[in-house]
């Protein structure tokens, strides 16, 4: 990696672009963090195989059946819908010249690249039974280049293959909360085989810009960190403008020489008018202002004459949120001061598409509805969410705690499968502001005997450890609910449901002593493997889950305690939030459960998402006012 100290441009080096601004899209676009302004969607019908692995179905098959993409086979929304075991899956569709021409591919954008969202768990492709590659990980993204594979006739059709495997039985696999027992049981749900992210195509330059990563440096620093792909032949230039567009205001121009080795560059971007202390809140994102900053990243090549560039090789649209977050004195700290935080468990469920999205639309909605039952944060629940989910929690202002979907074996492959799709998460998702907090395991799951096992310990340390080493800016939990070795925060899973009960565990210094020290709930030690209480912030990050169930009766629906009607509910939510307030030391709350999924009656919304009672009475418990 190399480190440039940035100049300031003169303006006529400005590179031409149409890109929209990244901050005010529609939510559509598959990576909001890295905007172009021509893509092809290739979601929508494709054929589909599940009965059987037949190599010749490499250059497509006859006698398919079609399926929706991107929802998951086992799902309604995908027409498929059959919810048993899928170890192998195939699809196929034709990719067109009109979708290569809206794509972008032309002279001036010579190179396509196929986009991943998300295909669970290990996919190969194939366009006209030519191999493009392979990727193993169900809930990261990848690419490649397919402009060999497609640069035959340009009126021909092409035809893409995917073949995705999934072991339902393969405990290794990071599955997170899906079931491997074939109708869903206790706390897991129905599984999502193959494609469940968006597929896209799209068109760029030669050389051009192949990732980017914001970084918070303080409260008037901001570090991109952009990686290149294709043969450079040196002299390019990068260009980086930002600009605060509620008050189109410009904040920093920088243009740096690219080294002449390496694929991969940092860029220090000051923020002048933030070294003014007196009227740096007015640019800080928080949840209750979520203010994003506008870019546009540009690759230069070098240029002839008296111009020191050229017309830019490729652009981006991006965009960040300056903000900081961290722990001191016992309390989760944002933009250096004291924040209470007041999250829900959001499992990203949908009764008809599973962990995909039902529409992109639903994302949105999601955030809205978080917001509007007065939470400031959303804990995503052993699942690597759309990054659409992502964006318009910066764009609309929630906290979210990004986590990994555990694995549930310990072994030397389980190890190497989760720590590997981890980084690639956490590297995904970065840039993000509204994400402040990584969970890389929860409730030792993979870790069953952490209490006791030195190798486990040693797992769990190293798997924070090394999430810190990809992203030091944030506080990382080591291991969510109970038994942590060297968490920057001390979370705890507590179902108790009597109010009473709950305020006496978590009434004073005296009670966190006791608790942090000792055995706590669901008989679990809250440190273990030497570590020590180094007055960490407390969150109680699991609790709640009144079983409620308004209209029609599920015979397996459950929670961790029942209400009797929606008065008794209130009632009952009400009684255990009294109880967090009253704490003097709880930094944080997280409540069991956004919505309804599956067999677990214990949400506050239903299924549908629509409220239990009226959604006032709900956020007047949460928020106490």
């Amino acid at each position: 990696m190399s480190t440039l100290d940035g100049t300031v441009a003169a303006p006529d080096t400005a590179p031409s672009s149409a890109l929209p601004l990244a901050s005010r899209q529609d939510g559509t676009y598959p990576r909001p963090q890295m905007l172009r302004s021509r893509w092809a969607d290739l979601d929508g019908t494709w054929s589909f195989r599940n009965d059987g692995d037949d190599p010749a179905w490499r250059g497509g098959f006859p006698d398919a059946r079609d399926i929706v993409v991107p929802f998951p086979p086992e799902s309604v929304a995908s027409g498929i819908d059959e919810p048993g075991f899928h170890p192998v899956v195939w699809y196929s569709r034709g990719i067109s010249r009109a979708e290569l021409e809206a794509a972008g591919h032309g002279s001036a954008a010579p190179r396509l690249v196929l986009h991943f969202g998300a295909v669970d768990h290990r996919a190969r492709v194939w366009i006209d039974g030519q191999f493009i590659g392979e990727h193993e990980g169900g809930h990261t993204p990848f690419s490649f280049d397919v402009t060999d594979a497609l640069a035959t006739d340009p009126d021909a059709v092409h035809t893409l293959v995917v073949r995705a495997e999934d072991d339902p039985h393969d405990l290794t696999q990071p599955r997170g909360k899906q079931d491997w027992h074939e109708d869903p049981h206790a706390i897991w749900y129905r599984r999502t085989t193959g494609i469940w992210q968006t597929v896209w195509l799209e068109a760029v330059p030669t050389v051009s810009i192949a990732s980017l990563r914001w970084t918070n440096v303080d409260h008037a620093t901001m570090r991109l960190t952009v990686r290149t792909t294709g043969e450079r032949t040196g002299g390019e230039r990068l260009r980086v403008e930002a600009r605060w567009d509620d008050r189109d205001e410009h904040l920093a121009t920088i243009e740096t020489t690219l080294g002449t080795t390496g694929d991969e560059f940092e860029v220090v971007v000051p923020i002048a008018r933030q070294s003014n202390g007196q009227a740096e809140d007015e640019l800080h994102w928080t949840p209750e202002a979520p203010r994003l900053v506008d870019a546009t990243v540009a690759l230069l090549l070098p240029g002839t004459g008296q111009r020191p560039v050229s017309t830019a090789a490729d652009a981006v649209a991006t965009y960040f949120g300056i903000r900081t977050v961290g722990t001191d004195g016992g309390a989760f700290l944002l933009n250096g001061r004291r924040y209470d935080v007041r999250s829900v468990l959001n499992q990203g469920y949908w009764p008809e598409s599973h962990i995909a999205a039902p529409s992109r639309a639903a994302l949105r909605r999601e955030v809205e509805l978080i917001k509007d039952l007065g939470f400031n944060a959303a804990r995503n629940h052993q699942k690597i969410e759309d990054p659409r989910f992502l964006y318009w929690a910066d764009r609309l202002g929630i906290l979210v705690w990004g986590e990994a979907p555990g694995a549930y074996a310990f072994s030397p492959r389980a190890v190497q499968r989760l720590v590997r799709e981890w980084m690639d998460a956490v590297e995904r998702d970065a840039s993000h502001p509204s994400i402040v907090t990584w969970v890389p395991a929860n409730e030792s799951w993979g870790v069953q005997h952490i209490a006791t096992d030195p190798a486990q310990q040693a797992y769990a340390r190293a798997l924070a450890d090394v999430t810190r080493a990809i992203d030091p800016t944030r506080p990382v939990i080591s291991n969510d609910g109970w038994e942590h070795t060297n968490s920057d925060i001390l979370t705890i899973h507590d179902y108790e449901g009597d109010g009473q009960r709950l305020a006496a565990t978590y009434a004073d210094a005296a009670a966190r002593t006791v608790l942090v020290d000792g055995i706590g709930p669901a008989d679990r030690r809250i440190l273990v493997g030497g570590a020590v209480d180094r007055g960490q912030p407390v969150m109680l990050t699991e609790f709640g889950g009144v079983n409620y169930q308004p209209g029609t009766q599920r015979e397996d629906g459950w929670g961790y305690t029942s209400a009797s009607d929606g008065d008794d509910w209130i009632a009952r939510i009400t009684a255990l939030y009294d109880a967090i307030r009253a704490s003097s030391f709880l930094a944080g709350s997280c409540y069991t459960q956004l919505t309804d999924t599956m067999q677990e009656t214990n949400g506050l919304l239903n299924a549908d998402r629509t409220p239990k009672v009226p959604i006032e009475q709900i956020r007047r418990a949460v928020t106490g006012r």
